[in-house]
């Protein structure tokens, strides 16, 4: 069935938003009693959108012109991640990344648009990957082609869709959920099994919560005594002359996400130059050093498979010959991450001091015990990761299936 399109200014108001001046700060609320304002980060949570992360007083909506709308109001992102589409649950303003979008009567129905407005993510994806454009702006969006159909067989494919996706997203749901389980087993029988308790030993409590009982052959010790601490650094921005000739492997904070899935660090999003390292308190630090991250998501390891270094962010433990690198990160990834939770709790800036970090203690089992429990790790991290590959090509599957239902649900493709 081929529908005739009007443009969507036609069917529908569209309304900008704006962002008052962060530094003035009577134009934000301080005790979260102001209007909503909703950002891009905003929009990647759960819909409808309830609750915000920042707040405007009534300054702040005056300094922009920027009224209240009311709920069910059509959020579509027009920069960073562009296509996404959320719904208004309280009333609220936005900032000049948002379109919002308000159905006129008889023209256009809310959930029909809301789903049309979704059918369009792939085409706008492919168009970003063809050329330079990042963005869209809201002349752009006003001339999108909207189907003219009547209300009524609006409503009908809104209804269709909404009991089709809902079953969808109870499935992603449910094997999103399984992903989340099985991680969190590896988790804690990795924990488990770097303290030890899986052998047939006599245990004995450690001395210290976290860690709960190990063997009793083990030692716990400081863990400068098994590993020799290093600090990274970050080069003065202000002479480009340390900025050029970059050739050697600097972790940042950049990389969180590649550690968050690799054992082993291989390449880094970021460069140093030989100048650079000279000029700064960081050091090329060897293989098989084990780096932490300490700001920002911490307690994110990982372990040098070449010599690199590493930005302030990072903690780094070359380990002595009493310590194994891949037992000090299994340590470091499962038993401690508790601990580490504990020593950022209440704070506003998620971080640990260099004084924590000289404090910390691990567990020191012989080093063929060391090796031993590495071996079993890995193969228990093996199997699950298996499963959860699976889970995640499966809920991608459906995902891809869901966005195919809904783009032809609206263009008139299913009759």
């Amino acid at each position: 069935m081929t529908w005739q399109a009007t443009q969507l200014k036609r069917v529908a108001s569209l309304i900008p938003g704006g962002t008052p001046s962060i530094e003035e700060s009577r134009f934000w609320s301080q005790d979260n009693e102001g209007t909503a304002w909703v950002t891009i980060a905003d929009m990647t949570r759960s819909a409808p959108v309830e609750s915000t992360l920042r707040r405007l007083t009534p300054d702040g909506l005056a300094s922009k012109r920027l009224q209240i709308h009311p709920p069910g109001t059509v959020l579509f992102a027009m920069y960073a991640t562009v296509g996404a589409v959320n719904v208004l649950g309280v009333p609220a303003a936005w900032n000049q990344a948002i379109l919002g979008i308000q159905p006129r009567p008889g023209l256009s129905e809310t959930r029909f648009l809301t789903y049309w407005l979704q059918s369009l993510r792939p085409r706008l994806s492919a168009l970003f990957r063809s050329n330079t454009q990042d963005n869209l702006n809201a002349e752009q969006v006003a001339a999108l082609p909207f189907p003219s159909r009547p209300s009524q067989e609006q409503r009908a494919i809104a209804d269709f869709l909404d009991a089709k996706t809902a079953r969808i997203d109870a499935l992603i749901a449910n094997k999103t959920k399984l992903v989340v389980l099985l991680e969190e087993r590896v988790r804690v029988m990795s924990a488990e099994l770097a303290c030890g308790r899986p052998y047939n030993a006599t245990l004995s409590y450690s001395g210290h919560d976290w860690l709960g009982a190990i063997p009793g052959h083990w030692s716990v010790e400081p863990l400068k005594n098994v590993a020799r601490l290093e600090s990274g650094h970050t080069p003065s921005r202000t002479r480009p002359e340390l900025w050029t000739h970059c050739t050697i492997p600097w972790v940042t904070l950049n990389d969180l996400s590649y550690l968050a899935t690799h054992e082993f660090v291989h390449r880094t999003t970021n460069l140093i130059s030989e100048a650079g390292l000279a000029s700064s308190s960081a050091r090329l630090l060897p293989a098989g050093t084990v780096i932490m991250s300490r700001d920002a998501t911490v307690g994110r390891c990982g372990i040098l498979a070449h010599p690199m270094a590493t930005s302030q962010h990072f903690v780094n433990w070359v380990c002595f010959e009493r310590m194994s690198p891949r037992y000090l990160w299994l340590v470091l990834t499962s038993s401690m991450q508790q601990h580490f939770e504990s020593l950022t709790a209440g704070a506003t800036l998620k971080t640990i001091g260099m004084p924590d970090v000289k404090a910390l203690v691990v567990p020191v089992p012989p080093l063929e015990e060391q090796q031993r429990i590495v071996e079993h790790a890995e193969q228990i991290r093996a199997r699950m990761n298996t499963g959860v590959a699976l889970l995640r090509r499966q809920i991608g599957v459906i995902t891809e299936r869901r966005q195919a239902l809904i783009t032809a649900a609206v263009t008139g493709e299913l009759v």
